[in-house]
């Protein structure tokens, strides 16, 4: 039989991620989120590849890389409401560790497997957020798909992507509860 972790299920049953604007500081310090990075770090990868890293952004390069997504938006051409947008989830952050999925060449487990691996860290940090009592959001938007941005304004290599924006910080406000799936049109039993 196995040993269940009743505590645990029941986390992972009533999981809720808090929305980025409703965080504020303080955030955690580095001890704290370097526990956080070390629980996330724990994620399924398969052939231990580690095919992922973070780039931890403190206030100071939050604010740098807010400008950056506007400068970069305006070059675009983007719709101004879309820029601000981008820029305040940013601007507002009180801290947010990006998921930089960094696939490794390898003979035996295929790019789709590690970038798999690298969404499962976001997932896993965000957990570990919300399991240690700060409120965290996993967000993207439309600068962290863009090349000029994620390399110039974050750092990535030209063989990197970003697999998700992990915003940690105090939650001022518990949202609603939100609909979740119903698991009758989505779950397919075969015995056969």
């Amino acid at each position: 039989m196995p040993t269940p972790n009743p505590d645990a299920l029941q986390f992972l049953l009533t999981r809720r991620s808090r929305p980025a604007k409703t965080l504020a500081g303080p955030a955690p310090d580095r001890a704290a989120l370097t526990e956080l990075l070390t629980a996330a770090a724990r994620t399924p990868d398969h052939g231990k590849l580690e095919p992922w890293r973070f780039v931890v952004l403190e206030r100071g390069a939050l604010a740098r890389v807010a400008e950056a997504a506007i400068a970069r938006g305006r070059a675009l051409d983007m719709d101004e409401d879309a820029i601000a947008k981008a820029a305040k989830s940013y601007a507002d952050s009180p801290l947010a560790v990006v998921v930089v999925a960094a696939p490794v060449p390898s003979p035996k487990i295929p790019r789709i497997e590690q970038l798999y691996s690298a969404g499962a860290v976001c997932l896993a940090l965000l957990n570990a957020a919300l399991a240690a009592g700060w409120g965290a959001n996993w967000l993207s938007g439309w600068a962290s798909h863009d090349r000029a941005f994620v390399e110039g304004a974050l750092g990535l290599s030209r063989d990197e992507q970003v697999a998700g924006i992990i915003h940690i910080g105090t939650e001022t406000a518990t949202p609603p509860e939100r609909p979740r799936p119903d698991m009758s049109a989505i779950v397919e039993w075969r015995d056969v």
